[in-house]
C-alpha cells in the first residue's frame, strides 16, 4: 500500500488545526509531521525550502510534486483535489471564497492580536491596555458580524458546510482565550454547536495534540498560559 499523497506539517493552533479539520472530515488519508516551534523546527533549512515564510501550516501534496502553505490556499486545494465540501451550487464558490478572505483578513488577525497582547506580551512585561481594548473590541465587533450573517442559516456559505465553516470556526470558536464575550450572540453559539457536534471536528482538535484552554472557559490554562508566554518570549519587540 502506497504512502499518503498529502504530508501536512502543522501545530495545534487555530491556524494548524484548519487543515486537519478537513482532511478528518473528508476522510483523506494524511501523514501528520508536528512542528515544535520550541525547537524552532519552522525556521529550519528544510521546513523554509516548502515554505519561505516559516508558518504553518503546510503540506506537500506529493501526487502533484509540489508544496502548498497558507491556510486558506491549503483548504481551497484540498476541496477541489477531493470535490469536496467547498459547495455543490457551482454558481457559489465565490461565496466560499468571500467569507474564507473575511476570517483570514480580519477574524484571525484581530483575534490573534487579542491572544497576544493578552497571553505573550503582558506576561513578559509589555501591559498595553489600549491595545488590548482595541483587539478585543474589534474582535467581539466582527462576532457580532457572524452572529448577524447566521440568523436564519445554519452554515456560514453557499448553504452547506463548507471550507468557510472550517476556516472560521477554531478562530472564532477560540473567543474564550482571546477573552472575547459572545454573550447576547446565539446565533454565532447555535452554530459553534452544530460544529462541536461534529466528531471528525472534535477529533482534529486534538491533532497533533488538544489545547482545551482555548475553547473551555472550565479548563486549567495556567500551565499552558506560562508555557506559552515563554516559548513565544523573544518575539516580544521592547
Amino acid at each position: 500500500m502506497s504512502d499518503p499523497a498529502i504530508q501536512l506539517y502543522t501545530a495545534a493552533t487555530m491556524n494548524g488545526y484548519k487543515p486537519v479539520i478537513f482532511l478528518e472530515e473528508a476522510e483523506v488519508p494524511y501523514t501528520l509531521t508536528p512542528i515544535n516551534f520550541s525547537k524552532q523546527e519552522q525556521k529550519t533549512p528544510e521546513f523554509l525550502g516548502l515554505n519561505p515564510n516559516g508558518k504553518i501550516p503546510t503540506i506537500v501534496d506529493h501526487d502533484e510534486g509540489r508544496a502548498i502553505f497558507e491556510s486558506g490556499a491549503i483548504l481551497w486545494h484540498l476541496a477541489e483535489k477531493n470535490a469536496n465540501f467547498l459547495t455543490e451550487d457551482t454558481e457559489k464558490p465565490s461565496e466560499v471564497k468571500h467569507w474564507m478572505l473575511i476570517q483570514l483578513g480580519h477574524i484571525g488577525p484581530m483575534m490573534g492580536q487579542a491572544m497576544y497582547f493578552q497571553h505573550i506580551a503582558a506576561p513578559n512585561g509589555h501591559e498595553e491596555p489600549f491595545s488590548i481594548k482595541r483587539y478585543v473590541d474589534e474582535s467581539r465587533r466582527l462576532l457580532e458580524v457572524l452572529d448577524a450573517h447566521l440568523e436564519g442559516r445554519d452554515w456560514i456559505a453557499a448553504g452547506e458546510y463548507t471550507i468557510a465553516d472550517m476556516m472560521i470556526y477554531p478562530w472564532a470558536r477560540a473567543y474564550n482565550w482571546a477573552r472575547v464575550s459572545v454573550d447576547g450572540l446565539p446565533h454565532l453559539q447555535a452554530w459553534f454547536d452544530r460544529i462541536d457536534a461534529r466528531p471528525a471536528v472534535q477529533k482534529a482538535l486534538t491533532i497533533p495534540k488538544s489545547n482545551p484552554q482555548f475553547w473551555d472557559e472550565n479548563a486549567d490554562a495556567s500551565a499552558f498560559a506560562k508555557e506559552n508566554a515563554a516559548r513565544f518570549a523573544s518575539d516580544v519587540k521592547s
